[in-house]
């Protein structure tokens, strides 16, 4: 390990984060966008990205979570070939236009990062030195009302990040309510997810709803306090209609066989979802060993593909909270990939 990094992660992981309760649920996941003409992207631990996954003339670096182009500027700036990929048009527009500076070195490419491999085959590219995926939605969404993301704002009850696939009015005007509360509950670990589903069902035999504010209103019933209450539902719709979760659980497999020996995998989450099945995923794919009762000693790991570099999940420092709250929820997480292998089917245990 260089000298450098050795230095960084001593310095920084005493103060990291401890690793996120099972039953724990972040603040509503937004990222630093500052909304003006020019759709700034302030990226969050962006030192500590650019430190990991070391980049440098000669290598490619893949940016499954395009947005607003904060972390890739970086990575380019250090002369490192980036792939972006999001599912955004907007986002795709502007980063662009924002980075076209750099020519040829810059691809952007619209997609799920899920589909990162095939993607990625398609410009030629088979392999890539770094990976890495900033989970959440952007602060542009959600204060773009005819996204529908946000309860704050009146619009169209949509939330898809991309052009396609069914909108949030599509899931609450259809769905039984047996599917609602679980999403609203697995989701957004809203407490009140059986009455809430209740509540949207036996609204929407009169009228089907069509605007975040008819769905907000209906959730709040008249009652608001620091916290909306709609804040959870909207959380968990907008997961369930992107796939969110789902993709992710497939996107880790593929994208650790894109990755180089060698080359460096780094997630930034929001929420405890996320972040439990990225930790399990590099855990499963780290130990040395595994062990069973019935066994008469530990034996090596057959599926032992990383090296872990973050043993607890890395949290923003004292400095970049102060200049910018919104980093409170992030939790960086990343490994280095030891050598050639296959990975089989992703499998998150139950109750973790």
């Amino acid at each position: 390990m260089a000298p450098r990094l050795h230095r960084f992660i001593s310095n920084r992981f005493h103060r990291a984060h401890h690793d996120i309760q099972s039953s724990a649920l972040y603040q509503e996941p937004i990222h630093p966008f500052t909304m003006n003409s020019s759709f700034r992207h302030d990226p969050v631990l962006a030192a500590e990205v650019v430190e990991f996954l070391s980049p440098s003339p000669g290598m490619t670096i893949l940016d499954g979570t395009l947005g607003g182009g904060g972390h890739s500027a970086l990575l380019l700036k250090a002369g490192a070939m980036v792939i972006g990929t999001d599912r955004d048009p907007e986002a795709l527009a502007h980063v662009r236009m924002h980075l076209s500076a750099h020519g040829d070195r810059f691809k952007a490419v619209e997609g799920n990062f899920a589909e990162a491999p095939s993607l990625l085959a398609g410009l030629g590219v088979t392999q890539v030195h770094g990976i890495l995926l900033d989970l959440g939605v952007s602060s542009h969404q959600l204060d773009t009302p005819e996204r529908g993301f946000s309860f704050q704002r009146e619009g169209p009850l949509d939330m898809r990040m991309g052009r396609s696939g069914e909108t949030a009015a599509d899931l609450v005007n259809t769905a039984p309510a047996a599917e609602l509360a679980r999403i609203f509950r697995q989701y957004g670990d809203e407490p009140r997810a059986i009455q809430f589903a209740a509540r949207i069902v036996r609204a929407r035999e009169k009228t089907p709803f069509t605007t975040t504010k008819e769905l907000a209103d209906l959730i709040a019933a008249g009652r608001l306090g620091p916290r909306h209450p709609a804040t959870r539902v909207f959380q968990a719709l907008r997961i369930a209609v992107n796939d969110e979760i789902g993709g992710l659980e497939r996107a880790l497999p593929e994208l650790t066989a894109i990755l180089a020996p060698g080359g460096r995998m780094a997630v930034i989450s929001f929420h405890s979802l996320e972040d439990r099945i990225v930790k399990h995923f590099y855990r499963r794919h780290s130990v040395a060993e595994i062990d069973d009762p019935t066994w008469p000693a530990p034996r090596p790991n057959p599926e032992r593909i990383f090296d872990l570099l973050t043993p607890r999940s890395l949290t923003a420092s004292p400095a970049e909270l102060d200049s910018n709250p919104r980093s409170r929820s992030a939790r960086l997480r990343v490994v280095e990939k030891r050598g050639q292998g296959s990975v089989v089917s992703l499998s998150t245990p139950s109750g973790v």
